[in-house]
């Protein structure tokens, strides 16, 4: 069961105290060398957007979890679409083995591979997800970071009496989850203020395309099949 939106913002808590502990402390004083009186401050948001961003103006480095993406890493199909679910599988991060306690530390591998890349110089619009990247992530990954971030993770976890599950799961491949679906059907996406609705207008290779319905109508768009959920027809007297 995934965690409720108190329990993934407490979690995501965990995952910026563990970013700061284990992984900014050792790397602080290489960090300052090259960027003199450089701060990491690590926040969780509401949303799924989890990024690293630098502010120049007060030499700091922001980190944000999202709780959503939090939540989504607790279940297989929504697990899939992220790329951290892709990096573990396809560079074998972790014996390439995806479970929600894996997935969230190599989160925090993921977004400060990122600000170490920002110092190095090495990060460029158009970009970012390059070969000086992925050789920061791969030495976090092999120095045993990573394996400590987890680790720290499970027991900050358990001292807190949280769950984090450490069971592996497997996860649907892409083209699983657009057979699911068919032209026509109705669906929705989003949640709370943002959920839209809308009808399938055509499945793609890797996205299905929404035509907008209701007050939606007129508006397109192209959605990951994991992120929809079936519309419930109004029941009608015959």
């Amino acid at each position: 069961m995934p965690p409720s939106t108190a329990q993934a913002k407490y979690l995501g808590q965990l995952l910026c105290h563990v970013t700061t502990d284990v992984l900014w402390q050792p790397a602080r004083g290489w960090i300052r060398q090259r960027h003199p009186g450089s701060q990491l401050a690590c926040r969780v948001g509401a949303g799924q957007a989890t990024y690293h961003r630098f502010n120049p103006q007060v030499r700091q480095h922001n980190i944000t979890y999202g709780a959503r993406m939090i939540v989504a890493k607790h279940q297989p199909d929504t697990a899939a679409g992220w790329l951290s679910s892709r990096e573990i599988q396809r560079r074998g991060y972790f014996d390439g083995e995806l479970s929600t306690a894996n997935l969230l530390a190599h989160t925090c591998c993921h977004e400060f591979a990122h600000l170490l890349q920002h110092v190095a110089g090495k990060r460029h619009r158009g970009s970012v997800h390059n070969r000086h990247f992925y050789e920061i992530l791969d030495e976090l990954h092999t120095s045993g970071a990573a394996e400590a971030v987890r680790k720290r993770l499970l027991e900050k976890a358990t001292d807190q009496g949280m769950e984090l599950p450490v069971a592996a799961f497997e996860v649907t491949s892409p083209q699983e989850m657009l057979a699911r679906w068919q032209v026509g059907e109705a669906v929705m996406f989003g949640g709370g203020a943002r959920r839209i609705e809308g009808v399938i207008r055509r499945i793609n290779h890797k996205t299905c395309t929404v035509d907008g319905s209701g007050r939606w109508q007129g508006l397109r768009y192209r959605v990951p099949p994991q992120l929809l959920k079936s519309l419930p027809r109004p029941l009608t007297e015959h």
